[in-house]
This record gives C-alpha cells, sequence and structure tokens, in this order.
C-alpha cells in the first residue's frame, strides 16, 4: 500500500474544503511529490516551484504551505534551527516516521521502524488517553560528520 497521497487524492482534499487548485498551488503540491525523500525549507519548495510556475511568489508558497499544513496535507517540522521544513503527511492509517537529525550538517533521514507501539499501549492504559499518533526525533551526527571529526 502506497503511504503518500497521491496528486488527485490531494486535489480531492482540496475541493473537499472549499479550497481551489490553482495553478501556483498545484506547483508547490507537485514540488512536495516530487521530493518525497527530503524534507524542504519554503525556500527550497520556492524556487523548485518557479520550474512549473516562474511568477510565483514566496509570500505564495507560505501561504500555501499554510493551507495545506490547516487540511493535514504536509508537516511541518522544526529542529531548531529557526527554518521550518515540510514534507507530505502520510495517509490517515499510516503511522508516522521518525526522524535522525544531524546537529554537524543538519541532514535529516528517515527511521521507518515504530518501536514505541508497546510503549504507546501502556501509556494510553495508564493515562485514559487515546493516542493517535507520535513523533519521535534523535539528534546526533551522521556518519559523514562523524567521519570528518574522526569520531567512532
Amino acid at each position: 500500500m502506497d503511504k503518500q497521497q497521491s496528486f488527485t487524492e490531494i486535489q480531492e482534499q482540496l475541493e473537499a474544503n472549499d479550497v481551489r487548485l490553482t495553478p501556483q498551488r498545484a506547483a508547490v503540491v507537485q514540488v512536495l511529490l516530487n521530493h518525497t525523500d527530503t524534507h524542504l525549507r519554503t525556500e527550497q519548495i520556492f524556487l523548485l516551484a518557479k520550474e512549473f510556475v516562474p511568477d510565483i511568489g514566496l509570500a505564495t508558497v507560505y501561504r500555501t504551505l499554510e493551507v495545506l499544513e490547516k487540511l493535514n496535507i504536509v508537516n511541518r517540522f522544526e529542529y531548531g534551527d529557526g527554518q521550518s521544513r515540510y514534507e507530505l503527511g502520510r495517509k490517515s492509517e499510516e503511522h508516522y516516521h521518525h526522524h535522525l537529525i544531524c546537529l554537524g550538517c543538519g541532514e535529516i533521514s528517515e527511521f521507518e521502524d515504530d518501536l514505541l507501539e508497546k510503549l504507546e499501549d501502556k501509556i494510553a492504559a495508564k493515562c485514559q488517553f487515546k493516542i493517535v499518533d507520535h513523533d519521535l526525533r534523535f539528534f546526533g551526527y551522521c556518519r559523514k560528520c562523524q567521519d570528518k571529526n574522526g569520531e567512532k
């Protein structure tokens, strides 16, 4: 089963919420679909969207990302460096992946294994809290930064 939403599914979700899919919004969505393996900053999305719609403005990209985030089409992440990063959201039935953030070069990798199921069940039972998802971030140094600094 494909975990990512398709362009058609995103278009249907926008229409269901009375949000028109303008060429500018379509360009932002297409950029995110074309870069599902990366966590793009707004400025990166803007530069890539210009390839589809040359006259798109940075403010339009910010507004589009805001709309897409409100509709849970994209996820916004803050990693302490003052720059938001975005990626397409998963389909609602999929559990979210986790992130490995390098403090040296800023690279963000994904960690797909979900090791928190039992802990999640325990917390839910103990606190009488229905958990629908979680987000886990690991901060450290990637292999390239370790090699550069002579670390093992």
